[in-house]
């Protein structure tokens, strides 16, 4: 058996959450936390004892026999449903270099999508008929510009934005807090398939996790994530959109709000973020701006301003390809400074990256 499996079932266990099971994963050797976290051996690193400690650790072991690792690795392979590790060379470098990265992802369809150009569009389940069908203008407009829409596939502006994608021939990107047989909410089935077969399909959680509360949230730092800008179309006072809006903007990620009427409830959400600084999103131009595109007689183009430390790394791999080490000696920044300047110079076409090893790309459009 793949020891991977045992990876793929400690992600299933009832209670154990992305930080735990980071920091089993981080501590011990695959087998070795499996055996820990179900009682069957005693780990001797302080740390995890104390979360184990923490932890409702009857309901990981009762659960433990439900997600048998052989069990969930026969059915990730029945379902087509690849589980990456984080230090496997498929595992998308945009989550990896996240320090909330998953420990193991659970990927349907093509991987590559993840290097296009991605907008999140997110919003209310309850949204107005206006806010569908402005997530489905926006959401067509990008799939125009060959640019992916990420989201998460829940009612209302979820999966208007997404059925517009593909309605347009776009590339969708879903991100979900269920495994990838546990279709929610049950009338998206057919649009779950759809993103699985012509975009992609992610989790962080294996075959047969229900979609409890608590994952949404946990769900919602991996849409912030994978989206270069952010819009929420509508969004009530509280919810899951400004939850991801919050988490896209600690990664320096640009957050657009579509502004709504002051007696439209469900505008209240994004109305607040504008007054907070957000972006208006007021039409399509607005959210390519954010990606650094603009419009010229309808073709776009992107606008690279190198400053600061951008500047910096780009003039590091003038000289030559350098791995993460060097960059870090050489900029003298912490690693996650790092990676955001690296994650723009590569959405922009000036740094490429592979299997750890930054170049200097060349943009079609040249260097400012």
């Amino acid at each position: 058996m793949d020891e991977r499996a045992f990876i793929i079932a400690l992600a299933g266990l009832a209670h154990m959450g992305p930080s735990g099971l980071r920091l089993l994963a981080g501590h011990h050797p695959p087998e070795q936390a499996w055996a820990v976290a179900t009682g069957r051996r005693l780990s001797e690193v302080a740390v995890v004892r104390d979360f184990l400690a923490r932890t409702k650790f009857a309901a990981l072991w009762r659960s433990a026999e439900a997600s048998l690792p052989s069990m969930l690795e026969r059915r990730c392979r029945d379902l087509g449903v690849r589980a990456l590790l984080i230090d496997d060379g498929e595992y998308p470098p945009v989550l990896a270099a996240d320090p909330q990265a998953p420990a193991v992802l659970f990927a349907q369809g093509d991987l590559s999508v993840l290097q296009r150009r991605r907008v999140g569009v997110v919003g209310t389940r309850h949204a107005t008929a206006t806010g569908r069908a402005t997530a489905e203008e926006l959401a067509r407009g990008l799939a125009n510009h060959h640019i992916a829409v990420v989201s998460g596939l829940a009612r209302g502006i979820d999966g208007a934005a997404h059925r517009a994608v593909l309605d347009a021939g776009g590339t969708p990107i879903g991100v979900v807090a269920s495994g990838h047989d546990v279709v929610y909410p049950r009338e998206h089935a057919s649009l779950w398939r759809a993103v699985g077969e012509r975009g992609l399909l992610l989790s962080e959680l294996p075959p047969g996790c229900r979609p409890e509360t608590y994952r949404f949230p946990l769900r919602n730092r991996i849409l912030a994530v994978l989206s270069e800008v952010l819009v929420v179309v509508e969004s009530r006072s509280s919810g899951g959109s400004l939850i991801t809006a919050e988490e896209a903007a600690r990664r320096g990620r640009p957050v657009l709000a579509v502004p709504g009427s002051v007696r439209n409830p469900a505008a209240q959400g994004t109305n607040d973020l504008i007054a907070d600084g957000a972006a208006p999103a007021r039409d399509l131009d607005d959210v390519l701006m954010a990606l650094g595109l603009q419009s010229c007689d309808r073709a776009f183009t992107p606008i690279v301003t190198l400053d600061g430390l951008d500047r910096c790394v780009d003039e590091a791999l003038a000289e030559g390809g350098r791995c993460l080490e060097d960059l870090l000696s050489l900029t003298g920044v912490p690693l996650g400074v790092l990676m955001r300047s690296i994650l723009r110079l590569e959405a922009a076409g000036l740094v490429v990256v592979t299997d750890g090893w930054f170049e200097r790309g060349h943009a079609p459009w040249g260097r400012p």
